[in-house]
């Protein structure tokens, strides 16, 4: 977006990107140095530029400053894992051998492989994990 402000559309793509202080070219911006074969010098095809001006120095000042902030974690678990974790427990508690064995298993999970999940739902929801197992204990002293 900091690109498409700054673009000047009566300008060339490499005019309008060299305003910006930006590369057109990776391969000229970024030069090859000299190698050395077999005693002889082989110079490079990177042509000496001479240093150009940069009159929009803001926009590369402004896509640095946002590639430095720092990314928010959105992961989030499917809908469907969680209603599977929430009645696995619900119908079985810590019984991970049972739940391997319950008809709502469709992808035939083993009991580590339940467990694993189970604990991914604690570590991704550990409040919402809370406050279901204690519905659950309620429920349990309303029935009895």
């Amino acid at each position: 977006s900091h690109i498409r402000h700054a673009w000047d559309p009566t300008k060339s793509v490499a005019q309008n990107l060299a305003e910006m202080g930006l590369a057109e070219d990776p391969n000229k911006a970024v030069p090859i140095p000299k190698r050395k074969v077999l005693g002889m010098e082989v110079e490079s095809d990177g042509q000496e530029q001479g240093k150009k001006m940069v009159r929009k120095p803001y926009v590369v000042n402004e896509m640095e400053y946002e590639a430095s902030l720092p990314e928010k974690k959105s992961n989030t678990l499917s809908r469907d894992l969680i209603d599977y974790v929430r009645y696995m427990i619900q119908n079985h508690g810590e019984n991970y051998k049972e739940m391997a064995r319950d008809e709502k298993n469709y992808y035939q999970d083993t009991p580590k492989q339940i467990k694993r999940k189970i604990n991914v739902y604690k570590n991704f929801y550990p409040e919402e994990y809370k406050d279901f197992i204690a519905s659950l204990k309620q429920e349990k002293m309303d029935v009895q």
